[in-house]
């Protein structure tokens, strides 16, 4: 490839990163435990936006459960958003005619 190519291809990435960051404050994944009865929502800048608990799944004889289900969901989530964003990250350097 000509070495023109490359530097005109990191000109053209660079200032597409610039928005990047503020694209993926709009991606968000929901992840989910216990069959749906605990979801925890994060976007691209992995900050948690929402946390739904069903309360049949809440008992006060069994925190410990709940904690579980929590992190579980939080986890979840935390691999959906990556995923998600290594998609979205490879799109753009694909288009630049860059390797994913």
């Amino acid at each position: 490839m000509d070495p023109m190519e490359i530097f005109k291809n990191l000109q053209n990435l660079q200032s597409q990163m610039g928005g990047v960051q503020d694209k993926m404050k709009d991606v968000s994944v929901i992840g989910t435990s216990g069959g749906d009865m605990v979801s925890i929502e994060i976007n691209g800048a992995m900050e948690v936006t929402g946390v739904k608990i069903s309360p049949e799944i809440v008992n006060p004889d069994d925190v410990t459960m709940l904690e579980d289900l929590i992190l579980a969901a939080l986890t979840d989530a935390g691999t959906k958003i990556k995923v998600k964003l290594a998609s979205e990250m490879s799109s753009l350097t694909g288009n630049l005619g860059f390797p994913g």
